[in-house]
């Protein structure tokens, strides 16, 4: 069976149970970054033989992996944190799989967006979450464009590097909309900044640093 494990996005208590009994029990597991799962697998004393699945090799990856899974094998499935698949290498093994005729479950857990969602008091019971946006400022902003009538939550992930820029063309494409910006959540500088685009841009640090998740609420929302 194929199992696709959610670890903790920053706080280790935060991992469940079932989730750590997954990983004692499987024969692999595949991880976006070896480096970073065996700090994880060390911390809870789990010694399993991982194997490198990450978006550079996915496509090389899956093949190796699907091969050990049809021969009875188990593989649990983790990414650097969060859960498979959201914003990280996981769907190209689950189609895969699927069409292998693979069973599949996934062991739940956290997620930076649900978290950011939640905190930032926009409007919860309708969202889109749109992922990371592209780097080029052309594509960023045509990106945004196809979101500006919608009238539901936005929901971004975005590196400090290009947080500023995201920021500022959101504030051009949609106006002055209410926002949020989470960073670091569950870790020691968790912190959630809310307030319209115009009024985060200007509090924002001149190097802010860290993982970001960016809320803009819907069109007409007050």
């Amino acid at each position: 069976m194929l199992y696709l494990v959610s670890t903790p996005i920053g706080n280790l208590g935060d991992i469940t149970l079932r989730a750590l009994e997954t990983l004692r029990q499987v024969d692999y597991v595949a991880s976006e970054d070896t480096r970073h799962t065996g700090v994880l697998l060390k911390h809870f004393e789990i010694s399993k033989p991982q194997i490198a699945f990450h978006e550079h090799n996915e496509r090389q990856a899956a093949p190796r992996i699907i091969q050990l899974l049809q021969e009875g094998k188990s593989v649990a499935l983790v990414t650097s944190a969060g859960t498979p698949g959201i914003s990280d290498p996981g769907f190209v093994l689950v189609r895969d799989a699927i069409a292998a005729g693979i069973e599949i479950t996934a062991i739940p857990g956290p997620t930076a967006f649900v978290m950011a969602l939640v905190l930032s008091g926009l409007p919860v019971h309708s969202f889109t979450f749109r992922g990371f946006p592209p780097n080029k400022p052309g594509k960023r902003r045509h990106f945004l464009e196809a979101d500006k009538e919608s009238p539901y939550t936005l929901i971004y992930y975005e590196s400090p590097f290009r947080l500023r820029k995201l920021l500022e063309e959101a504030l051009e494409v949609f106006g002055d909309r209410p926002a949020a910006v989470a960073k670091e959540l569950t870790k020691v500088y968790e912190s959630v900044r809310r307030g319209r685009l115009s009024e985060l841009i200007a509090n924002l640090k001149e190097n802010p640093k860290g993982e970001y998740v960016v809320l803009i609420a819907g069109k007409d929302v007050a």
